[in-house]
């Protein structure tokens, strides 16, 4: 999916900004925003922006599975969780791809990484 996060979130506002609502009801963000967000947060991850990447990974734990099913998931504790994809977290390599492989099979997707040269 090479859809880009700000495109989206342009295109359905109104969508994202119901989103949180319906987490707390326990319902799941619009697959396609939340999709959207992962790929967001790889891209940004991969081109030297952790600190961005934590946070888009953080309202996406936020806005689809909720960090307790994420301890459930990758088999770490909820507080650890949020300490990790806190603005100063520094989740180690194997806590990050835990992260992610979680989200991959909730959202049950794929991800693909594809090189580019420089412009």
């Amino acid at each position: 999916m090479n859809i880009r996060v700000e495109e989206y979130f342009r295109e359905n506002m109104a969508r994202f900004q119901d989103c949180k609502p319906t987490v707390v009801a326990g319902d799941e963000c619009d697959p396609a925003f939340a999709k959207a967000l992962l790929d967001e947060a790889a891209t940004r991850f991969l081109n030297g922006e952790p600190g961005t990447a934590r946070l888009i990974l953080r309202d996406l734990v936020n806005a689809t599975v909720g960090f307790e099913t994420l301890a459930r998931l990758t088999d770490r504790p909820s507080k650890s969780l949020h300490r990790m994809l806190s603005s100063n977290g520094n989740p180690s390599m194997d806590n990050l791809a835990a992260i992610f492989a979680a989200l991959i099979g909730r959202l049950k997707v794929d991800i693909e990484v594809h090189t580019a040269d420089a412009a």
